[in-house]
């Protein structure tokens, strides 16, 4: 079974993993700076409501890491049998995984809390390597058979990480490295589902590791969108101007449609909040 790029932008905008803005109705960031797209990748949990409900299990689960890592592949295996969308994804991660990895070179499978274990443990599970669930503070727990033990000494292993998402790899620097390299492994591989394509493989390359993305944030990503119906042509053209040049792009449109502006700072808290530290910190040059 070969990697099918065009199952895979279908099950992105189906999920809803990837939401494009209606015409001329930007998204409003959590930086200040708006967008004509959402990417969340674990939707393809098979929706946004069985992501979240995933989420809240994790978020109870956590508080015990050597009965979370059981918990949350428990639940990931029930829905890869009854979500086909899920299901198909995984499939076709373990086959992207053996095309680009030697398999036998990888002693454990690694992933971060939270949305890496959507994908992480169950991929561990199939390829029946010892999962190495990391958590954010660092702390992390070998799980394999459904036992858990603490990550004592990993004596120079190689590691595969495995996530939903890589965008500039901050999370990669600031946790998932360090927590393999401070018990002696290296994470030599990383395979994630999309690359946000913001420099995350550069900075993973710098550490040696090598980087593997099913899918690409990029031009080509929206075109085969756009030939598959799932955008019009409207919602491409702002897209293509934002992926040339995400700033310049959104200070012309903002110049042109001052009311989007105003509509933002009358609307609700949260729209309120962002448009007003958009203009704190004069992201566009826009004066009120």
């Amino acid at each position: 079974m070969n990697v099918s790029t065009d199952n895979l932008v279908k099950w992105l905008f189906e999920t809803d993993a990837v939401r494009v803005c209606p015409q001329n109705q930007p998204f409003w960031y959590t930086s200040g700076t708006i967008g004509p797209f959402y990417i969340n990748t674990h939707f393809l949990y098979g929706s946004e409501e069985k992501a979240n409900e995933l989420l809240k299990l994790i978020d109870v689960e956590k508080e015990n890491i050597f009965s979370c890592s059981a918990k949350v592949l428990e639940e990931t295996l029930k829905n890869y049998e009854c979500d086909s969308i899920y299901k198909s994804l995984i499939d076709q991660m373990i086959e992207f995984i053996k095309q680009n990895i030697s398999i036998e070179e990888v002693n454990y499978i690694s992933g971060g809390e939270r949305r890496d274990w959507f994908f992480s443990l169950i991929i561990a599970k199939f390829l029946d390597k010892p999962h190495i669930t990391i958590y954010k503070d660092l702390n992390s727990v070998i799980f394999y058979n459904g036992k858990a033990e603490e990550v004592v000494e990993l004596g120079g292993k190689n590691v595969l990480h495995v996530a939903d998402l890589i965008t500039e790899a901050s999370s990669y620097e600031r946790a998932w490295i360090p927590a393999i390299s401070n018990k002696g492994g290296n994470i030599r591989w990383s395979v994630v589902v999309v690359d946000r394509k913001q420099g995350g493989e550069q900075v993973l390359n710098n550490f040696n590791i090598k980087s593997f993305a099913m899918i690409g944030v990029d031009i080509q990503l929206f075109e085969k969108a756009l030939d598959m119906g799932m955008i019009n042509e409207n919602q491409f053209e702002m897209i293509k101007e934002y992926i040339k040049n995400p700033k310049e792009s959104m200070a012309n449109f903002l110049k042109q449609n001052p009311q989007f502006l105003e509509q933002a700072l009358n609307s609700d808290d949260k729209t309120k909040e962002r448009a007003r530290l958009m203009l704190e910190k004069n992201i566009y040059g826009i004066q009120r």
